[in-house]
């Protein structure tokens, strides 16, 4: 998988750890597109060789959200029958719809939820997985935090959520990722887009045995900002002709990213942007421009908020694409 074998591996450590005993979590961040469902399916097609003694998988109903959504697709299509929990309390975590309204407190219903994921899990070591927990409902994020804390739950619990302030409550949404993040023995892996040299990686694997040019590449990534998903729409709008039709490629207009308003920087924030898209640390950029270190921190923090970007890498990819990169460095 292009850009992420370091993250691959870090799966792969952390499964070894769960068939030794304690339970471990895995919280895979990033922007839409940039690979962490891909991710999570690379990791599960690659431990088949000892397969884990169940799979859950769930993922927030988006245009029909209602509580427990994660649990209600986990259960979806399965043998219910011999579950130790009350058959009205399941109808309803299930959400059937002849199921009977709640009579049962919050913290009673959430405890049978664990319950439920602990029938379902059993004895032997197991992946739950949780897709987009930006996207989920509070009911089922109250879940996830208690799964990723339970004791004697012998699961890999992997969550992948974009960033909290594209969640339905960003709040909620962070609150539970710090949760996730702060269980003894968690892992946060944060995906940023691909580098140029990945792209090339990634077109070399689209286009056997026709090698993109170093023009191609880096049109490509300037187009995409190195987001595999968007590489794959541009290379599927371009149709199968080789890798140099993309050089002149463009995205299909619902999946062209806006820039934002030029004026939101201030001129010393755009010195600075300019700086991190050059590869620079904040110790360099502050000898550079001749100003503190905490005032460079201060200003990447400005940049990622107003950029929209969660880290330097897509700050400087940000840089790139709408074209705010001086022809030489700031004096």
């Amino acid at each position: 998988m292009v850009g992420r074998s370091v993250e691959l591996a870090e799966l792969a450590r952390s499964w070894s750890q769960v068939l030794a005993g304690p339970p471990r979590t895995v919280v895979i961040t990033g922007a839409a597109g940039v690979g962490k469902t891909l991710l999570v399916a690379s990791f599960l097609e690659a431990v088949t060789v000892s397969p884990p003694g169940v799979t859950l998988t769930g993922t927030a109903r988006v245009h029909a959200p209602a509580p427990y959504d994660w649990l209600a697709a986990v259960l979806s299509g399965r043998d219910l029958a011999n579950l130790p929990v009350p058959a009205d309390a399941l109808a309803w975590l299930a959400q059937h719809p002849d199921a009977p309204r709640e009579r049962y407190a919050p913290g009673a219903l959430l405890r049978l939820a664990v319950q439920t994921v602990r029938a379902l899990v059993g004895a032997r070591p197991g992946v739950l997985v949780v897709e987009d927990l930006h996207a989920l409902d509070p009911a089922s994020l109250n879940l996830i935090g208690e799964l990723a804390t339970a004791q004697d739950l012998p699961v890999l619990l992997l969550v992948t959520s974009q960033p909290p302030d594209s969640a339905l409550s960003p709040a909620l949404a962070a609150r539970t990722l710090a949760r996730l993040t702060g269980a003894r023995g968690a892992i946060r892996q944060h995906l940023d887009p691909l580098a140029p040299t990945e792209v090339g990686q990634v077109l070399t694997q689209l286009y056997p045995g026709r090698r993109p040019s170093s023009t191609t590449v880096d049109a490509v990534w300037r187009t995409t900002a190195g987001n595999p998903y968007l590489i794959m729409e541009l290379a599927a709008a371009a149709g199968a002709t080789g890798p140099d039709a993309l050089a002149g490629a463009a995205l299909p207009e619902h999946l062209r990213v806006e820039p934002a308003p030029l004026d939101e920087l201030t001129a010393r924030e755009s010195e600075v942007l300019a700086c991190l898209a050059q590869g620079l640390s904040n110790k360099q950029v502050a000898r550079l421009l001749g100003i503190s270190i905490r005032t460079v921190t201060v200003h990447v923090s400005n940049l990622l908020r107003k950029t929209r970007s969660s880290s330097r890498t897509e700050a400087a990819l940000w840089a790139v694409q709408h074209r705010r990169i001086p022809t030489s460095r700031p004096a």
